[in-house]
């Protein structure tokens, strides 16, 4: 099967598990038939599907993430000792494990093709991300503190792992107490990947987007918290935007 037969073989599955979908129409290009992909997969309750889906959608996922272009941690050059500063794509980094700026249900953001990480990061990872944080969640019993950390297999990102935080929002101004708090989802990521032998973690902006946290303070608390507990684990603080580059930059000289 071409890129084009899986894509809308995935859809329309997807579309027959919901029977208010059914009257939906393929798109005939290829954007409009990514964005509908997208959408399906994003709005999907957190349940299995049948291992040919998984099979085709893997397969799927993984030729999109490579023609994308992937980036390995040993290809970049440390700002410091230990420490790396990339702006890209973070679901195109192959390392240990990449840091998912999570909400506190913990199963991804249902927004159809919303840009936070936590979108991006559960559509190339595929569905079986959600069942798997789902099942987290089923077994805690509760909503995800802030400034803790989950750790869950990556599927078809290149990663080996993704860890979960939910970082402090922030209403006005900056408190004491959300300072603290994203000091502890950097600490709980790097305290958890130790103890399951992950060496190497990167660490998306936590809070700066939908959560509010201004830019250059959180990325103050980022370095200094890595520069305190990282130990023998390998970081990359990885951005997106230009401002963001910018500001780690100046912190890590």
């Amino acid at each position: 099967m071409t890129q084009e037969e899986k894509r809308i073989f995935l859809i329309r599955r997807l579309i027959n598990e919901e029977p208010q979908y059914r009257g939906l129409r393929v798109p005939a290009g290829e954007e409009g038939q990514k964005r509908l992909l997208r959408s399906l997969m994003n709005v999907r309750p957190p349940r299995p599907i049948s291992e040919d889906f998984l099979a085709v959608q893997d397969e799927y996922l993984q030729a999109a993430t490579a023609a994308k272009g992937v980036t390995k941690l040993e290809d970049l050059t440390p700002a410091e000792q230990g420490i790396y500063l990339w702006q890209g794509d973070i679901t195109t980094l192959r390392c240990g494990a990449i840091v998912n700026a999570a909400n506190s249900g913990m199963t991804g953001c249902y927004v159809p093709c919303h840009g936070c990480i936590d979108n991006v990061i559960h559509t190339y990872a595929g569905v079986q991300l959600r069942l798997a944080c789902a099942g987290i969640m089923e077994e805690q019993g509760h909503e995800e503190p802030t400034g803790q950390a989950k750790l869950t297999s990556a599927y078809n990102l290149p990663c080996e792992y993704v860890l979960h935080t939910v970082g402090p929002i922030v209403f006005g101004g900056v408190t004491q107490n959300d300072r603290e708090l994203l000091a502890s989802c950097y600490r709980s990521c790097l305290k958890l990947a130790q103890r399951r032998g992950i060496k190497s973690v990167a660490f998306c902006c936590i809070s700066t987007g939908e959560f509010h946290f201004p830019n250059k303070p959180a990325a103050e608390i980022a370095v200094r918290t890595v520069q305190e507990y990282r130990g023998d684990t390998e970081v990359i603080f990885n951005v997106f935007k230009d401002i963001d580059y910018e500001i780690y930059r100046e912190l890590l000289g």
